[in-house]
């Protein structure tokens, strides 16, 4: 027991620097966008570069997580999130930048099927699964609540360099992490059997509709990340503030993370998923309203609660729907579908933006989470009780 809380602690902070990585690049690749004079819809089409890298390797991470374990894919996401971060500090260039983006989006989809799906294999019963969902989710909500207001202030004092410097250093230690979680290698598929393909599990009926559910949430995410810059930048607001607004957002998610670890077992998650849902709807529609940085600051708060609260119930029930061993790839087809669907969405979202409000993107996914009530609606009994 004590032996597996500590790996679990070791796979919890690997995936708190790995995913750094990729918020610091994020925040910083939209301000050197913007502030090069390229505008919202650049903004955006930047941010889709990061949703190409896991189209190509999501379904090939889940295949080598279930063959080779956590270790050989996490590698692989270390050398490219780390090559992607060279490619700016090297050659501060747009396209330097376009491909940190696709390196940093790639190694992060790479990393979190491998850690996913090692987290799943450590639980022994459906409530510790949800706690264990829980404590893997505060990595990039940690990271999230950090990486942007360090972003912020290295940007404001040293230059856009000083953030990529970061964003180099963080993989290696991932990495150097990740080695302290013993090496499990998972069971040789039996002589004969011929491995399914990962689109088979689109068959099971609960898992499709946890896959629609989840792309709803992803998506406003999304439009959260494109429209606080966008804001933050056409209201004077300085990197540091954007950094404290985009911050809050995490730091709220990371709170109520850790109320799901301490109450889990209590929680109904089929209401609990639907009121985020709602609560999110009702804050992504006021959120342009809101006045000042303190006031982005406690809606991002209060959508970062709601989008937050989300994760570990959709992991817990993902793993329920799922055999055991192709949970791999679920999870890589989970990674597959959501950014397969969600590539277009920053271009989109810059598109409309510029051709309407800059809180435009932000309405319309609050129509799309109403819409994902039916769905989540019937997602009613996809975990067990222990």
């Amino acid at each position: 027991m004590h032996s597996r809380r500590t790996a679990i602690r070791w796979v919890i902070l690997t995936i708190i620097f790995v995913h750094a990585c990729m918020a610091v690049t994020r925040i910083t690749a939209s301000l050197w966008v913007l502030r090069a004079g390229y505008g919202e819809s650049a903004v955006g089409m930047m941010l889709s570069l990061f949703a190409v890298g896991p189209i190509f390797l999501s379904l090939w991470a889940g295949h080598l997580a279930d063959r080779f374990g956590l270790h050989r894919p996490l590698g692989i996401a270390v050398l490219l999130a780390t090559a992607g971060a060279l490619a700016v500090l090297v050659h501060e260039q747009v396209w330097t930048l376009a491909i940190s983006c696709l390196c940093s989006g790639g190694a992060i989809s790479m990393a979190i099927v491998a850690i996913q799906r090692e987290a799943g294999q450590m639980a022994t019963e459906p409530a510790e699964l949800k706690q264990i969902f829980s404590w893997l989710a505060l990595g990039p909500a940690l990271s999230n609540a950090l990486a942007p207001v360090v972003t912020g202030f290295l940007i404001d004092g040293w230059g856009v360099k000083a953030a990529f410097l970061l964003a180099a250093l963080l993989p290696p230690v991932a990495w150097l992490v990740a080695l302290g979680v013993p090496r499990v290698t998972p069971a040789p598929p039996s002589p004969g059997s011929r491995e399914r393909a990962a689109w088979d599990l689109l068959k099971l009926p609960m898992l499709r509709r946890i896959l629609v559910v989840n792309l709803a949430l992803s998506a406003c995410w999304d439009a959260h990340i494109f429209v606080v810059p966008v804001v933050g930048y056409a209201r004077g607001l300085s990197a540091s503030s954007i950094g404290l607004v985009l911050g809050s957002f995490a730091t709220a998610a990371t709170l109520i993370r850790l109320v799901i670890v301490r109450y889990g077992d209590r929680i109904d998650e089929v209401r609990a998923l639907r009121g985020a849902m709602l609560l999110a709807a009702g804050v992504l529609v006021a959120y342009a309203w809101l006045p000042g940085t303190v006031g982005l600051m406690l809606g991002s708060g209060l959508l970062g609660m709601a989008l937050g609260s989300v994760q570990p119930m959709v992991l817990s029930m993902m793993h329920h729907a799922t055999p055991p061993d192709r949970q791999g790839q679920a999870l890589g087809l989970r990674m597959l579908v959501i950014n397969s669907a969600t590539v277009s969405m920053p271009t989109g979202f810059g598109l409309l933006a510029a051709a309407t409000v800059p809180a435009m993107p932000l309405w319309l996914m609050a129509v799309a989470l109403s819409a994902a009530q039916w769905p989540a609606r019937k997602l009613q009994g996809a975990v067990p009780r222990a």
